[in-house]
């Protein structure tokens, strides 16, 4: 379910290697990168720390965008080649784990089985909508749908990909200790609700190709020219309807606009012409305490639309759903069509990703903690933990007395604070307990029926929490994901071991590296316990406002000072960031680093080595060097754009320079001067 959280990175770090990495050696250290002296620290300091590594690491032609943490992402993922390969070769040996892992592989991978059977996998689905008679059989069959393609794709920062709608467990915003049903916008085939209604030429050119790669994928699947036309034409139509009533993404930042607590009954009335007790019945969901709505006003603009669309382009609709939800394991046409829009024209990829790349993505989707036990056991040992626990405990420890030495903040508001920052669960590298995959069947041979039944169980893992004791140990991530977030439900900061590797966090690194590196991520996890969203909800998880009028209103004067310096940054042409959307990850980012140095210092003091010097570089330089080198990487303009408009973080040279423009530890480390571009005044600071 889409719960409120904040993630340090997506997009950015979500892409893949052109060549297998060398195993033997984890991914580039602190010592690997170099500095651009000719752009000046004080000038540009994404400059400074990343155009010698940019320069050598072009945008590689199967994707939109590559950052340093594509190194992460690059070893991991070849750790899991190698890793599933030799479950996929079968023998008397293997066990039951190798046996899922192994023939999901080898199923995905083969290509030449996926081209013959071409879509006869799909039938039983197409068949049950063709088989629809009356819209009254609509229920039933979107749960089915549903069941079979909800962990397909992941949720958006703005609802659901999913057909219509979509369902899962959640905390209740007044108890988080209540785990309820909830419900919330979806299906939307563009990034987000703008995309169907901005009238300059870029989105009519894009609307213009989603439409054509909609009518596509029809003629593929063996529709008439002029039936494909009017089938897409229908699809465009009933989501622009959808769209119409979806929550904007600013709005959904605020949790108030999502708490809409309702019984089965109230839920029913806002769509009459939708049987719920069908649908939560054909799905199995539990009876919930309640349900929670977060966005009332798309179910009534659903309701409208179901009554106005006439039964046949419905039809459309869920079929080209279940195509573009399943294009991976269908043939190749399919998914070269599905490609050159969504990967090509929307974010800017030259060519098509490897079919392995795919497969072990798929891989860690399918049966992510049967893939991640053999990932951790040979990437994240237990010392690796026990240092990275070390670190989180000293940030920690900084965040509190940060709190205690801010002076815009009451002593009362300062005490809730310090109750919510004691009482935040540290999850690092992986689960305590793993999840039993035992009921997964996984046959050879039958790819899109493996991600079927992968999602299936998925969707029923998710649903049988309904009315069950909150479990604030269990991973949102799977362990080899380059990633991290906070939950505010569960007033937890989560680590996956896919993130704790060089140069996020080397065990073998000073201090000053990893402080700057993993230290500011933590800090960034730990500060969005107290962001825009994070700071109205208790210790608890609940949704209650623990802040004094007085203490609100001057949270706020310090975050509209960050909500204007982000507006001020240009993405790509004219499309400006968007500070509003932005303001969590952005507070974040400016709280976590300046949490992390003051921890570093903590440490340094208390060892006695505030002056050391490594290789010429001061602890501070390092510090904030190894902060940059996170975010060196560059990004597709079509990439930039879609970001700028549609996601919650900033774009990486944003996320360096928007921070270390607001710090005078930095001005005093690489000795700026007033005036120059990485001294901003007034500067931005919240934590």
């Amino acid at each position: 379910m889409n719960k409120l959280i904040g993630s340090v990175i997506i997009f950015l770090l979500a892409v893949t290697a052109t060549a297998d990495p060398n195993l033997s050696r984890p991914p580039a250290t602190f010592a690997d990168y170099t500095v651009d002296a000719s752009a000046g620290a004080c000038t540009d300091f994404h400059a400074y720390a990343c155009a010698n590594w940019e320069r050598a690491h072009p945008i590689p032609a199967d994707r939109a965008t590559f950052g340093t943490g594509s190194a992460v992402f690059d070893w991991n993922q070849a750790v899991l080649r190698d890793i599933l390969e030799s479950a996929a070769k079968g023998g008397a040996g293997r066990d039951a784990v190798d046996q899922k892992i192994g023939d999901a592989y080898a199923s995905c991978l083969d290509e030449e089985a996926i081209e013959k059977r071409g879509l006869a996998a799909l039938k039983p689905e197409l068949d049950r909508i063709a088989a629809m008679q009356s819209k009254k059989e609509l229920p039933a069959l979107l749960a089915q749908l549903h069941r079979v393609t909800g962990n397909l794709t992941p949720a958006s920062d703005s609802g659901f990909p999913t057909a219509v709608f979509g369902l899962g467990s959640s905390s209740d915003f007044a108890n988080a200790e209540t785990i309820v049903a909830a419900v919330d916008q979806g299906g939307l085939g563009l990034p987000d609700r703008e995309y169907y209604f901005r009238t300059d030429d870029k989105s009519k050119q894009l609307r213009s190709g989603y439409l054509d790669v909609v009518e596509k994928t029809f003629r593929l699947a063996g529709e008439s020219e002029a039936k494909a036309k009017a089938d897409a034409k229908a699809v465009i139509g009933i989501e622009t309807s959808l769209a119409k009533g979806s929550l904007e993404i600013l709005t959904r930042r605020d949790p108030a606009n999502l708490n809409h607590p309702m019984s089965l009954a109230e839920l029913q009335k806002l769509t009459p012409g939708f049987d719920w007790t069908t649908y939560t019945t054909e799905l199995a969901v539990p009876t919930p305490h309640h349900y929670l709505v977060f966005t009332p006003g798309f179910f009534r603009a659903f309701d409208a639309t179901l009554a106005a669309r006439p039964l046949s382009e419905w039809k459309a609709y869920l079929r080209w759903n279940l195509f573009n939800l399943s294009h991976q394991n269908l043939p190749r046409a399919l998914r070269t069509a599905n490609y050159d829009f969504f990967e090509k024209t929307l974010i800017g990829r030259k060519q098509q990703r490897p079919r392995w790349k795919t497969c072990a993505d798929a891989a860690d989707r399918d049966l992510g903690e049967l893939v991640g036990q053999a990932y951790v056991a040979r990437a994240f040992p237990p010392a690796s933990k026990e240092k990275m626990l070390r670190l989180v405990k000293a940030i920690e420890q900084a965040f509190g007395e940060e709190v205690a030495s801010l002076d815009w903040m009451s002593d009362a508001t300062k005490a809730q604070a310090r109750v919510k920052l004691t009482g935040i669960l540290d999850k690092i590298g992986y689960p305590d307990k793993w999840r039993d995959y035992s009921s997964v069947n996984i046959e050879r041979g039958d790819p899109l029926g493996n991600a079927y039944r992968a999602s299936s169980f998925a969707v029923s893992h998710d649903l049988a929490k309904v009315g069950q004791p909150r479990d604030r140990t269990e991973f949102g991530m799977t362990p080899p994901t380059v990633n991290a977030y906070y939950s505010t439900a569960d007033n937890t900061i989560n680590f996956p071991a896919g993130i704790l590797q060089p140069p996020f966090f080397d065990p073998n690194a000073t201090d000053a590296e990893n402080f700057g590196a993993a230290g500011a991520v933590i800090g960034h996890e730990l500060t969005h316990g107290f962001d825009d969203q994070g700071r109205k909800f208790d210790a608890n998880g609940n949704l209650r406002d623990w802040w004094t009028a007085d203490d609100n209103s001057r949270f706020e004067q310090r975050a509209k000072c960050i909500v204007d310096e982000y507006s001020g940054f240009v993405a790509v042409d004219d499309v400006h960031l968007a500070g509003a959307q932005t303001l969590g990850e952005n507070t974040a980012d400016n709280g976590g680093l300046r949490i992390a140095l003051r921890a570093l210092h903590d440490v340094l003091r208390a060892d006695g080595k505030e002056d050391e010097v490594v290789n010429g570089l001061t602890a501070d330089q390092r510090f904030f060097l190894a902060f940059g080198h996170v975010w060196c990487g560059q990004q597709s303009p079509q990439f930039l754009r879609m970001m700028a408009q549609t996601n919650v973080h900033s774009p990486g040279r944003f996320r360096i320079n928007g921070v270390v423009a607001n710090m005078p530890e930095f001005r005093s480390a690489f000795g700026c001067k007033a005036g120059q571009a990485m001294v901003r005044d007034p500067a931005c600071a919240v934590w």
